[in-house]
C-alpha cells in the first residue's frame, strides 16, 4: 500500500493525474470540490470519496471507514 499525494494547480491537472494513478487508487477529494458544478458532478459519478478538512474528527473516520472496506473485500 502506498499514498499518491497530487497538488494540482488546475482543473485540467486531473486529466493527466487519472492517466498515471493506479487501477487500484481510491481517489480522496476535499469536500468543497463537490461543490464545484461540473467538475463536482464529474467527481461525485466517478467514485471520488469526499472529506471535510474542517472537521478532523469526520474525516479520519471517513478514511478509516473506506479503509476497512478496501481491507475487506480485498480491493
Amino acid at each position: 500500500p502506498f499514498v499518491i499525494v497530487c497538488n494540482h494547480q488546475a482543473s485540467l491537472d486531473l486529466l493527466g493525474m487519472v492517466e498515471v494513478i493506479p487501477e487500484r487508487c481510491v481517489p480522496i477529494a476535499k469536500r468543497e470540490l463537490l461543490y464545484l458544478g461540473t467538475v463536482g458532478w464529474a467527481c461525485w459519478l466517478s467514485g471520488i470519496i469526499f472529506i471535510e478538512r474542517s472537521r478532523r474528527d469526520a474525516a479520519i473516520e471517513v478514511l478509516a471507514r473506506t479503509a476497512s472496506i478496501l481491507r475487506r473485500e480485498e480491493v
